[in-house]
């Protein structure tokens, strides 16, 4: 049986490694994005560009939007050549970004006027997971949507949950963004912890990970921060600044304290202000090294 033919609106750090393993799995993959460069690295790795959103939409069964800001999302779904203006196109949407639910439910609801379904489907998993196929999908909306997509979600993850209602996949993320904020924060805490005591941070590393004390942020990060190397990010703390900004709102409107999550957004911010905007968010690493004394490294 032919495998379905796979859109993907958005080919940065995470769509791009979703559309790799999606072609490696056999589907076809038809890749847009503003920045030409990105379609062209697409069409490389071999998959097929398209010229437009409307030409995407209308070939394609299924479809991702990785999109970075709420600006790209109306513009992907209502611009002048967003998928409204695909008409009679019907593929399944299936929106992977980091966004307000209030945003998404708008454009889900728009979409469904025109006779598309949109799934909320964020993804649970860093750039470099989405390499490897070390991706969760936390997936919410049309259930029945959701169970054809499944071997899609297969292609690109190591594991898909349904979470009910559009919008709890959402949530769901915000939820385990929290925790990414806080693991990612007190690896770099520990890992400065040990080098100020005199620990090699190698050393750290290795009996950490080997211990209670590890997390899957720990072996993620904790390699980039024990190698002083940010350059290979899997999360821009420039990005990163709108997710911790999306969760913050999510919290405040539901009166929900968050004292841990809270503490760490001034490291997020000495990082943009320290110029790591573009670096891995590892990096806040470096920043608790200077708050700390520590000589820089080379």
């Amino acid at each position: 049986m032919s495998k379905s033919v796979i859109g993907m609106i958005g080919l940065g750090i995470m769509g791009s490694a979703m559309s790799a393993n999606l072609m490696k799995d056999g589907f076809t993959v038809i890749g847009y994005d503003v920045q030409d460069d990105a379609v062209q690295a697409h069409v490389k790795r071999g998959g097929v560009g398209a010229a437009s959103i409307k030409e995407l939409a209308e070939a394609s069964e299924f479809l991702f939007t990785s999109l970075p800001s709420i600006a790209a999302f109306d513009a992907v779904t209502a611009g002048d050549d967003g998928l409204l203006s695909a008409a009679g196109a019907t593929p399944v949407i299936i929106e992977t970004s980091t966004l307000s639910i209030d945003v998404k439910q708008r454009g889900h609801d728009a979409l469904n006027n025109a006779g598309m379904v949109m799934l909320d489907c964020p993804l649970s998993g860093t750039g470099a997971q989405a390499r490897t196929k070390d991706l969760v999908v936390l997936a919410s909306g049309d259930r029945a949507s959701f169970e054809r997509a499944i071997p899609i979600f297969e292609g690109m993850s190591r594991s898909n949950h349904y979470v009910g209602e559009f919008g709890n996949g959402s949530k769901m993320k915000f939820v385990a963004n929290l925790l990414v904020a806080i693991h990612n924060a007190s690896t770099a805490e520990a890992l400065v912890l040990g080098m100020k005591a005199g620990l090699k941070p190698e050393d750290i590393f290795k009996v950490i990970t080997d211990g209670a004390g590890n997390s899957r942020m720990f072996e993620i990060r904790g390699p980039m921060m024990v190698a002083n190397d940010y350059d290979d990010a899997t999360m821009k703390n420039s990005v990163w600044q709108k997710d911790m900004q999306v969760i913050a709102d999510f919290a405040a409107d539901l009166h929900c304290p968050t004292p841990l999550f809270s503490s760490t957004e001034s490291l997020y911010k000495a990082a943009m202000e320290q110029g790591f905007g573009a670096k891995d968010t590892a990096s806040i690493c470096a920043v608790l090294e200077g708050m700390a004394g520590l000589p820089e490294r080379k």
